[in-house]
């Protein structure tokens, strides 16, 4: 393990950085945001290595995602941090319906004019980041069982491609975002109270 960490010393760094952002997340800590913008800086980069195309332009929108999360958690109407919510099941029908129709476009597209890797599931994979990137920014409880089922799927994902040490990073966020799904559910309901009383 020691030999993979200095054979891909940038790959380490991503996946050190990937992990305190969403360790930081689950906290609600707002610096979750400046670690991911550093982390998908370098994922971008390594996945265009790889030929894992969607993903690489995943980690370019993640770099705006990230700046749009530093400011959308520091700004609010009020002086009040923003609160986590709930999304209707319709509207999480309407997100699930809308990324297996875009991955099944964009995987088309990449598996006959590409030589992507995996154009489906990369596909699938990251349509499904982008809409969950912006439920984390707009503090979507749900959020986090969405990555739990992005992040199981990217581990084959990122074997297959030799990322041994992503593939090692997504199955840790498979726990931290069960972490998180847990730390928000209660905040949630600390929310509630508080709003009761």
């Amino acid at each position: 393990m020691f030999d993979l960490i200095l054979a891909r010393p940038w790959e380490a760094a991503a996946v050190s950085l990937g992990i305190a952002y969403v360790i930081l997340a689950a906290r609600e800590n707002i610096w979750c945001w400046p670690a991911a913008l550093i982390s998908t800086a370098i994922f971008s980069w390594l996945f265009w290595d790889v030929s894992l195309l969607m993903e690489s332009v995943l980690n370019v929108y993640y770099l705006g995602m990230a700046i749009y999360g530093w400011w959308s958690w520091s700004n609010t109407n009020s002086h009040q941090a923003k609160e986590i919510h709930s999304w209707s099941v319709k509207r999480h029908a309407l997100c699930i319906g809308s990324i297996f129709a875009l991955a099944i476009v964009s995987g088309l597209l990449l598996s006959r004019y590409t030589g992507a890797a995996l154009p489906f599931l990369d596909s699938l994979t990251t349509w499904a980041a982008v809409i969950t990137t912006y439920m984390v920014a707009q503090k979507v409880l749900e959020n986090w069982l969405y990555w739990i089922v992005i992040d199981a799927i990217s581990i084959y994902l990122y074997i297959d491609r030799e990322l041994y040490l992503t593939a090692l990073l997504f199955f840790s966020y498979v726990f931290i975002a069960a972490y998180g799904w847990y730390s928000w559910k209660k905040l949630l309901q600390k929310q509630a109270t508080h709003v009761a009383h």
